[in-house]
């Protein structure tokens, strides 16, 4: 998934929540019963696209068939108002009952006292206990991970074919020879550009655990400079080569989706994106796409790649109904017609009970995202929920990073910024 630049805004609304562990309570997002027929009403949250939209009303209806006495209202936004939207609810005691948070959120929003533990409430033992502890803060279990997915590399191999190249063997591939295929494919005059990058931290966070360091080392930065600035080259090399677009137009890339990618336009053959996005980038594109791993830096002996939550569903502390959100978030991971439902969508269940019985009615690109996770499964690190603050980092490092990419600063000098403003940021 690719972020748009909205952190601050929400962030400086967020902070406000501080207020709320002091404040009388609300009742939260939810409602009582207005209309006299015995039933609870709740909100639940979420983000995405309208397909994501149009699978949450269905699983919503049958959670209401299944649970006659609650009322499920969804409360959807585009990905880039979401967190504004909740922050502002959560700051002004009128947070949503079950709301969906990704995992750079998880620690402020627990942090500030807005989500209430879980442990005990949702039934989690056929949930894969290490994506399970990802949602823990203190040895609280502040939310349930809705699936599993990895930061990878996706490839089109129709696009590669028409360039005259062959899929590279991921088992092995560097970084060099990466943005050396990309060189060639764009040189080859087939329209198609070799590659387009991107300035996810979850790209940077494997190129430094390649070299031996961590993105945050507790409530610090735990990369060098020298790293940052080596994963700078591969971006600027990238686009000296021409590799990739020039630092404008990946800058206007990077602000879309996955339909507008160059991978979902077909005006690309390589790219890293999350890899539940691959049904997207395979709607939008018409094409046939792959999942590789990441390359490696020379020398490395770990990929680096971690399993992590497509995102968690969390419950407000504050709500008046606490049973039925946590009755909607078991539903959600637990239910095998939930799951037959949502598939992929959320990630890849982690619920083995229930990946079991829907494994079979996954789609075509469905079954390729699990064999490749359970192909790589063994190889990826486990994720924790980062430290406050971390809400902010794409927007630090996007900034710095362009300031390099577009010559306004040297890499010594963006990457000493980017490490003071990163640490200031998870500081606090």
């Amino acid at each position: 998934m690719k972020f748009s630049s909205r952190t601050t805004t929400w962030t400086v609304a967020l902070l406000s929540v501080v207020v709320m562990t002091t404040a009388s309570a609300c009742g939260g997002g939810s409602g009582g019963d207005p209309a006299g027929n015995g039933k609870v009403s709740i909100v639940f949250a979420y983000w995405g696209s309208d397909a994501r939209q149009k699978l949450t009303e269905e699983v919503i209806k049958k959670f209401e068939a299944k649970n006659p006495t609650i009322d499920v209202e969804g409360d959807f936004s585009s990905w880039d108002s979401y967190y504004e939207k909740i922050a502002t609810k959560v700051a002004a005691n009128d947070a949503p009952d079950v709301m969906s948070i990704e995992i750079r959120g998880l620690s402020e929003y627990a942090g500030r006292g807005a989500l209430a533990d879980l442990s005990g409430k949702v039934p989690a033992a056929d949930l894969d206990q290490q994506v399970l502890a990802s949602g823990q803060i203190e040895g609280k279990q502040y939310a349930v991970p809705t699936g599993v997915n990895a930061f990878s590399m996706i490839a089109n191999p129709a696009a590669l074919e028409k360039a005259k190249k062959e899929l590279p063997e991921d088992t092995s591939w560097t970084w060099d020879q990466w943005a050396g295929l990309a060189k060639e494919i764009s040189a080859t005059g087939s329209g198609v550009t070799g590659a387009e990058y991107n300035f996810n931290p979850a790209f940077l966070q494997i190129y430094a655990a390649q070299r031996g360091e961590k993105f945050y080392d507790g409530n610090k930065i735990g990369m060098s400079a020298e790293t940052v600035k080596s994963w700078w080259a591969i971006h600027q090399k990238l686009i000296e080569t021409k590799g990739s677009p020039d630092a404008a137009k990946s800058a206007e890339i990077g602000s879309t989706g996955p339909e507008q990618s160059l991978l979902g336009t077909n005006a690309g053959a390589m790219g890293m994106w999350w890899s539940n996005q691959l049904n997207a980038l395979t709607k939008s594109s018409g094409q046939e796409m792959t999942l590789l791993r990441m390359p490696k830096a020379e020398g490395a002996t770990t990929g680096g790649m971690f399993l992590q939550p497509a995102m968690f569903y969390t419950a407000s502390a504050k709500s008046e109904h606490p049973a039925e959100a946590a009755k909607l978030i078991d539903f959600l991971v637990n239910d095998p017609d939930a799951a037959a439902t949502l598939l992929s969508d959320r990630g890849l269940p982690t619920n083995t009970k229930v990946l079991a019985a829907v494994k079979d009615k996954l789609p075509a690109v469905d079954q390729k995202t699990l064999t490749f996770i359970e192909e790589v499964k063994s190889e990826l690190s486990p994720i924790q929920a980062p430290p406050k603050g971390a809400l902010e980092m794409e927007d630090i490092l996007q900034r710095n990073s362009e300031e390099v990419l577009f010559g306004k600063a040297t890499p010594d000098a963006a990457a000493q910024k980017f490490l003071s403003e990163a640490n200031a940021a998870i500081a606090g």
